[in-house]
């Protein structure tokens, strides 16, 4: 466990060099990594999205690969192509970028759903089929995406089945002016992130993931992450609340927090500290309350003051 713990701060220590000010964004990012899912990075232009993904690719030791989503790429340009061999008389497989350990997909609100759905395979499977043979992703395997949610012209708002897919969603914001300055100053001759390099292996990580999984959770803790999804079912003005995959990613990503702060087992804080970036993007609005401006941060977090946490009761409207 303390192994784990040392692997997962070598990376978040690395990345700070290049995002400076964001460790709590790094340490999701990482707790991310560590329970194999994926992320959406949703925020503003240049405030480091693409930066924070490459820095992560950079700091582990898997193969990565980069697609820049435009409204003309095709689905063929992500999951790979047959391509015929005149030497053999036979097709073969030509594996796209989808096919590495850790992918990011820069802007992806610009492909078309017709592209956008060809990550819906590889994300939820971990493999794509192409003519109708299946081809497994590598492992470890990290879907990083960006996207700018004030661009509209030209974007393809991401559906919700894929949305789901993502384990979390962070936002980097603007940074702090003191930690801007500490920018100016890193950038001054070049770019941090040509100075990093690799601090950790794929088999290190592969065995911090591993560790993760023995992260002990209480049947009241359980409940209280059932508690808090069915809740969000149940909203007044919510149309959608979110999926049974949004109790795993909750759950999972409830354990890595608390590796991280040193503990083998989960408490409610790890649930309430992590419950924005793994529901929130799965919950959908319904159309009165978006009119009068309700967002699905403010749902959750009437959702986190009102569900009761184990070990207390509820009197009179209140816990105590």
């Amino acid at each position: 466990m303390a192994d784990a713990r040392a692997i997962a701060n070598q990376v978040i220590e690395n990345v700070e060099k290049v995002i400076i000010g964001k460790r709590d964004v790094i340490e999701h990012t990482v707790i991310c990594l560590l329970c194999q899912g994926h992320l959406l990075i949703e925020d503003v232009p240049g405030v480091g999205k693409t930066m924070l993904a490459k820095s992560l690719a950079r700091s582990v030791g898997c193969t990565f690969k980069r697609i820049q989503f435009t409204p003309d790429l095709l689905p063929s340009d992500v999951t790979g192509v047959s391509v015929f061999n005149e030497k053999t008389r036979e097709f073969e497989y030509r594996a796209g970028p989808i096919l590495s350990q850790i992918v990011l997909t820069d802007e992806i609100n610009r492909a078309t759903p017709k592209t956008q759905s060809a990550l819906l395979e590889a994300m939820e499977e971990r493999q794509v089929t192409v003519d109708g043979v299946s081809y497994a992703t590598p492992t470890p395997f990290l879907v990083m995406a960006t996207q700018n949610p004030i661009e509209y012209e030209g974007t393809f708002p991401l559906p919700e089945a894929q949305l789901d897919r993502f384990m979390m969603r962070v936002h980097l914001g603007h940074p702090e002016p003191a930690d801007e300055i500490k920018i100016l100053e890193a950038q001054q001759y070049q770019h941090p992130i040509e100075d990093i390099g690799q601090v950790i292996t794929a088999e290190e990580l592969k065995a911090a993931q591993d560790e993760v999984k023995k992260v002990y959770v209480d049947p009241l803790v359980k409940e209280y992450i059932v508690d808090l999804v069915n809740a969000s079912r149940r909203h007044p003005d919510v149309y959608l609340g979110a999926s049974p995959r949004g109790s795993l990613a909750l759950f999972k990503t409830a354990q890595a927090r608390a590796l991280l702060q040193g503990r083998d087992y989960a408490t409610p804080d790890d649930v309430k500290a992590l419950a924005q970036e793994t529901l929130a993007h799965r919950l959908i609005i319904g159309p009165a309350a978006r009119i009068k401006d309700v967002d699905q941060r403010a749902v959750l977090d009437e959702l986190l003051r009102s569900v009761p946490v184990p070990g207390t009761r509820v009197r009179a409207g209140r816990a105590s």
